[in-house]
């Protein structure tokens, strides 16, 4: 199975503390490492998030001042050297480099660092032109397919199938932290009856709920689990509230080398009401999803 360690925010743009994260994840036993190319030059303004928008109380529109999340993306910057140091890192352990390609306008820059492999995230899953353009320079894609309709998730696939390209739908519950009543984890085996390799990316509340939903996640039999990571206190990054440490980690890569009895076993022992997390068969975007859909899609 792959672990896939997604450091996102929580290196804060430092190099130093990128690499300490970087030994921290292949010591926890990580199979792959994660960035995001994300930079404050694509962020768009759209007046509507400047204050939020809501009528009679209903939410319409999320408050995210440009200026802010500007600044705040701006501090999280890594440089193209900072990003090529990264790959070097992370291969020197063995392990595969990965990134998340949020614009169109990066796949080059992204493929001539040197990654080979790319993740696509929940707000992009219907970004169809974007995965069309990432198949023929990577060689495999891992797509989150959080906050996305399901006839959008469909249509992604048959997009990636019809290609013959290397990639892998992951489950995801766009909720940061995302509550263990709402993780959805049936949603896996609608994924599977579409797409032979699948995975969960993990965002639950590490500090309340640990490494719950992941564990519960093996027993779908995924190829990949992604889960935030960090080496630091959780109130030291946004990220920390979603993110597991390298203990963490090898704690769950033991759990999943359980069969399935002991694991359903452990579980039970760990938290006895473990089977809410599976949900029912209808999968539905809830309130707080849509919200955070209309925000980040085209953000």
């Amino acid at each position: 199975m792959n672990f896939i360690a997604e450091l996102c925010q929580n290196h804060c743009g430092d190099l130093e503390k990128l690499l300490r994260l970087i030994e921290s994840a292949a010591d926890g036993g990580a199979t792959h490492i994660k960035i995001q190319h994300i930079y404050s030059k694509n962020l768009t303004f759209r007046p509507e998030f400047q204050e939020g928008f809501k009528t009679n109380e209903k939410v319409h529109a999320i408050k995210r001042p440009w200026e802010l999340e500007y600044e705040r993306l701006k501090s999280l910057e890594l440089s193209l050297k900072d990003c090529d140091k990264f790959i070097t890192a992370v291969k020197d352990y063995g392990l595969i480099p990965l990134t998340t390609c949020f614009a169109r306008c990066d796949i080059k820059q992204i493929y001539d660092l040197g990654f080979e492999e790319v993740k696509v995230a929940s707000y992009d899953c219907a970004s169809y032109q974007m995965i069309r353009e990432l198949i023929p320079y990577f060689k495999k894609l891992f797509i989150s397919t959080g906050a996305t309709f399901n006839q959008e998730i469909i249509k992604t696939n048959e997009i990636l199938k019809s290609s013959n390209h290397n990639y892998e739908l992951l489950h995801c519950v766009t909720i940061y932290p995302t509550p263990l009543k709402y993780m959805q984890l049936n949603k896996l085996l609608w994924l599977k009856n579409i797409c032979n390799s699948i995975g969960f990316s993990d965002h639950s509340n590490a500090q309340e709920d640990g490494i719950l939903a992941a564990k519960a996640a093996t027993l779908y039999k995924v190829n990949s689990i992604e889960r935030h990571f960090t080496n630091l206190k959780p109130e030291d990054t946004k990220d920390g509230p979603v993110s597991i440490n390298s203990k963490q980690l090898k704690e769950l890569i033991s759990f999943n080398e359980l069969n399935f009895e002991d694991k359903i076993k452990s579980l039970k022992n760990e938290y006895p009401n473990w089977e809410i997390m599976k949900g029912g068969d209808k999968f539905d975007l809830s309130t707080e999803e849509l919200l955070n859909r209309n925000y980040y899609r085209g953000r």
